[in-house]
């Protein structure tokens, strides 16, 4: 008997769209929380959501998400959320929009941004005739069913990791070095809806970073400051091909880094910023 789909990542409580952009009241599930600690989300979830307000605030079918970059502004907690986009830069062929995403501060219940998204749209052209061969500049990934699943090591908490069908090729989230990995997300970014497949792709691409650990979690942190996926077109299905591989500076500073793909091949590139430093 298969085990019964993850609770969606979040409930949208009510939505208000008017002249200036789009203002939402979410809430969040357990199955967004993180491995170390069940109040916290995994930034996986919140970079789909922020994806789903980019797509919707632009709403527009003859443009496509070229580069995304979410910036984590602080802990992103599991439970009551506001979530704000608007078209920051209106145009014929290219389209910035951003999304904020903020949670009630405790003392306060002033809401405080804790990510923020920003989104380029570029016009959609026929340039088929001169597009790069897939493989030629970026290696083809094996076949996900050569991959393994993998139960979560000790300690490691449930949600957001198990919310996702991991096939392991190389590497592993408790393994050092680079990894290779496809992933599908198994419940909806929102309750009631399909995800599109750019949203797929955001909640496993911020993977990137565990993927590609060079250092032991138990001695060393070192945590990303934002994920930018620049994608050289549209994602398709529901699965997302991670080879990611991750450089330390010798100052504290980091960057994890992957190609990533769908069942068509490479689809573009994700980025990390990273700040190590010991436990």
């Amino acid at each position: 008997m298969s085990s019964p789909a993850p609770e969606p990542y979040f409930r949208i409580v009510d939505e208000d769209t008017h002249r200036e952009g789009t203002i939402s009241r979410v809430e969040a599930s357990g199955s967004t929380a993180g491995p170390w600690f069940p109040d916290a989300q995994h930034m996986g979830p919140p970079s789909a959501l922020l994806v789903r307000a980019l797509e919707r605030e632009s709403g527009r079918d003859d443009v496509r998400l070229a580069r995304v970059t979410v910036e984590v502004l602080g802990k992103v907690p599991v439970g009551a959320l506001e979530l704000r986009s608007r078209v920051a830069r209106a145009g014929r062929t290219i389209e910035l929009v951003t999304a904020e995403l903020a949670s009630p501060d405790p003392a306060s219940g002033t809401p405080r941004a804790v990510a923020r998204a920003t989104g380029w749209f570029h016009g959609v052209v026929d340039t088929a005739g001169v597009a790069t061969v897939p493989g030629t500049t970026m290696s083809a990934l094996p076949d996900r069913e050569q991959g393994r699943p993998r139960a979560l090591p000790d300690g490691w908490l449930p949600g957001y990791l198990t919310s996702v069908d991991w096939r392991w090729l190389d590497g592993g989230l408790d393994e050092l070095g680079p990894g290779r990995a496809w992933g599908r997300v198994l419940t909806q970014v929102v309750a009631g809806e399909e995800p599109s497949p750019t949203q797929r792709l955001a909640a496993v691409a911020d993977s990137t970073n565990g993927a590609a650990s060079r250092l032991d979690l138990r001695q060393w942190l070192f945590v990303n400051t934002d994920l930018t996926l620049h994608l050289h077109r549209a994602p398709q299905g529901e699965w997302t091909g991670l080879d990611a591989d991750s450089v330390l500076g010798p100052e504290g500073t980091g960057t994890a880094y992957s190609v990533l793909h769908d069942e068509a091949g490479p689809v573009g590139r994700a980025a990390q910023a990273l700040t190590v430093r010991p436990r």
